[in-house]
């Protein structure tokens, strides 16, 4: 595609998207929606974010109805986040310090703001989708952070979708180990492919966090505190954030987020 012209960073959007529908074809094909009314089907399919497709189709649920004031929360992180992405970033010369600031800027403007207001708008109208980010920052555990905080979405995908099948085969270490492989690689198509460089890094990021969960649980682990109080908070904050600059690695963010923001006119 790349050789037709195609702009990197519209081939990563082009990667991503057809990821997303196709995990999202499998949640919806996997489903019972024989008594489910087309429109909730469409509604699931396009219109929200998240990957349960049976607690979404649930007619029965507790009404988990968004405050004013989580609705206030959800526009604040969406104006924070085109801040970041369209003001901030162009007040630095540096691009990596640009694409890094851009990154952070679209994630509060799609996951936790954006996202977080469609999570309202279902809510309120009695469906059962609840907001893919759980206040990460306070995850106390690696554990914590990748099980029940970070993008719940694809969480709830991979653990039906890799770790269970994974499991019968391969035992539940390597089954979880294989899970995050599978997220790496798909980082991997998405970020390293367009960037035309970077092959393997975002998968040896993912492996390193399911080593590092592994690491938790073990008897060391827990010996270390590795699992609980301020040492496995400082543990997961280590372990998330430290490597981060080899899963957005340079050449991706000189190759195909700094075009991106150009073409946006963030920058």
């Amino acid at each position: 595609m790349t050789r037709l012209g195609i702009q990197p960073w519209v081939l990563m959007w082009l990667l991503a998207i057809a990821i997303f529908a196709a995990c999202k074809w499998l949640t919806w094909r996997s489903a019972n929606t024989a008594l489910v009314p087309m429109h909730v089907q469409l509604a699931y399919l396009l219109a929200w974010p998240g990957l349960d497709a049976p607690a979404f189709f649930a007619d029965r649920v507790p009404r988990n109805l968004p405050s004013p004031r989580e609705w206030r929360f959800a526009l604040a992180k969406t104006l924070v986040g085109a801040a970041l992405f369209c003001g901030l970033a162009r007040q630095f010369s540096n691009v990596v310090v640009q694409g890094w600031i851009g990154m952070v800027g679209l994630v509060f403007l799609l996951h936790f703001g954006f996202f977080h207001l469609l999570s309202c708008f279902w809510r309120s109208r009695g469906r059962n989708a609840r907001p893919l980010m759980d206040w990460p920052s306070l995850a106390s555990t690696v554990s914590d952070f990748w099980g029940r905080r970070w993008n719940t979405a694809f969480r709830d995908f991979t653990y039906r979708f890799v770790f269970q099948p994974l499991r019968k085969v391969m035992g539940p270490r390597a089954a979880l180990v294989g899970g995050f492989a599978v997220s790496g690689l798909v980082h991997d198509v998405v970020i390293s492919i367009p960037a035309g460089a970077g092959y393997g890094l975002p998968t040896l990021y993912f492996l390193m966090q399911g080593i590092a969960l592994l690491a938790e649980r073990s008897h060391t682990g827990q010996a270390l505190g590795l699992g609980r109080g301020s040492v496995g908070r400082m543990f997961a904050i280590l372990i998330v954030t430290g490597p981060a600059f080899i899963l957005f690695h340079p050449p991706f963010v000189r190759a195909v987020m700094i075009p991106f923001m150009e073409a946006s006119g963030a920058i």
